[in-house]
């Protein structure tokens, strides 16, 4: 016997790629996109629930990454990862974040420490010695993530100016014999108590520089959890983003030898400078984010949630027309998200740093606008705890929060530097 076909408005709808479309991508990326779908789909959305609940750090999540290798994504190829390029690993993370924020956010952490001295020091300039002492330490680093499963954070907010890269760091690294001694606080730091080694944003402590230096005297050092002198302190109890445990980080006195910079004394200034790229990965978690309200919103109104009555809402034209919008808005966003990441490289042009700024604000503040009007669209049902969509709100709304990159700061860049050439001064406000 021969079973009827459901109508088209009766059929599932398959999950949409986070790319869009998936054909438009090389096959490694492809690939390692499936990978995090799959992990998503079949584990991390069901822990994130917990993961959220109790603020606490999805290790299970993190333990799978570790068992698929990915935990080397960006660590490259020479050093035994899997080399992935900073698009690549942008939809990666997107798509993580599509299931679990947390995770999504805390990955990219990790994954930063890979990249600053991989991918970026790999086209930075340096002397022959440069390149040995950066080669030798940076074979140690990746040593620890692929070989023995290490994972990383970056501890660089301190809030405040130095948070918004306004002002040098008041965390203090001073040479000594053999390496470096540290004195300092951060604080927002993803990971903390969690990772085997911080990625420490310091400013380089000499005695011609009695009045502590500036910004281009910053210095990126490796320092291991376990290190006397380094402490954990403060609750995590936030709005949103709560597996992420962000605590703050005290180093008192805290020794790290030679072979702990991240990158060589005088290239971490430069290498912000001139791959601001990575500091727009922060907008990934969120993207996928953006995904999952619209996803939720589609499947809610079609009555497809497990576990839900089966009664459909997708009759009624407001809704309809809500969920235009929401798609709409999505594929905004994703176009920006997806131009902006295949644009990532050394020395920007003008055009490409401030499509980098409206990207990275447009993410972070569409992602919240796509979680609010869900929640507007599916109604009160839709805000149980028990459902992922007042979880994806709290995740979203912390993004246009996170330095230094705010939305208003975005919005700064942006107005200051598309009127202002490099160089060129302020006029004054005339008064009435």
């Amino acid at each position: 016997m021969t079973m009827p076909i459901p109508a088209f408005a009766e059929m599932p709808q398959p999950a949409a790629h986070i790319a869009g479309n998936a054909d438009s991508l090389a096959a490694r990326s492809r690939g390692w996109v499936e990978q995090v779908a799959w992990l998503g789909r079949t584990r991390f959305a069901e822990r994130a629930t917990r993961v959220d609940r109790e603020a606490a750090f999805p290790f299970d999540n993190f333990e799978d990454l570790r068992r698929e290798g990915l935990l080397g994504l960006c660590v490259p190829l020479a050093h035994g990862g899997l080399g992935a390029d900073l698009f690549s690993a942008a939809l990666v993370v997107a798509e993580i974040g599509r299931h679990c924020g947390s995770t999504a956010l805390a990955f990219n952490m990790h994954l930063g420490a890979s990249l600053w001295p991989g991918l970026v020091a790999d086209q930075l300039p340096m002397t022959p010695a440069q390149r040995a002492g950066h080669d030798t330490a940076a074979a140690l680093h990746f040593g620890h993530i692929t070989r023995d499963g290490h994972i990383y954070a970056q501890a660089f907010s301190e809030g405040g100016a130095a948070g918004a890269g306004q002002a040098p760091w008041a965390t203090m690294a001073r040479p000594v014999d053999g390496g470096y001694l540290i004195d300092g606080c951060k604080v927002f730091t993803s990971l903390a108590g969690v990772a085997n080694t911080y990625a420490v944003l310091c400013t380089l402590d000499t005695p011609d520089r009695p009045s502590g230096g500036t910004q281009r005297d910053a210095i990126m050092l490796a320092v291991p959890a376990k290190t006397p002198g380094v402490t954990v302190s403060g609750d995590w109890d936030s709005l949103g983003m709560r597996g992420t445990v962000s605590r703050s980080l005290q180093f008192k006195q805290v020794f790290v030898p030679t072979q702990a910079c991240l990158l060589p004394e005088g290239l971490a200034f430069p290498a912000a400078q001139r791959f601001p790229h990575l500091f727009g990965t922060m907008a990934a978690p969120y993207m996928g984010i953006a995904q999952a309200a619209y996803d939720f919103t589609v499947h809610y109104l079609r009555a497809e949630l497990p576990g839900m009555p089966p009664v459909k809402r997708r009759m009624y034209p407001t809704k309809q027309i809500a969920v235009g919008e929401m798609r709409i808005k999505l594929e905004q966003t994703r176009a920006l998200f997806l131009h902006n990441a295949r644009d990532a490289c050394l020395d920007p042009d003008h055009d490409t740093r401030m499509r980098l700024y409206a990207a990275h604000y447009t993410v972070m503040e569409n992602a919240n606008a796509l979680c609010a009007q869900a929640i507007r669209t599916c109604g009160g049902q839709a805000m149980v705890k028990s459902l992922p969509l007042e979880r994806l709100y709290r995740d979203a709304r912390c993004g246009s929060l996170m330095l230094p990159w705010t939305a208003d700061l975005c919005l700064d860049h942006l107005g200051r530097e598309c009127l202002y050439q490099q160089g060129e001064g302020g006029e004054a406000i005339e008064s009435m």
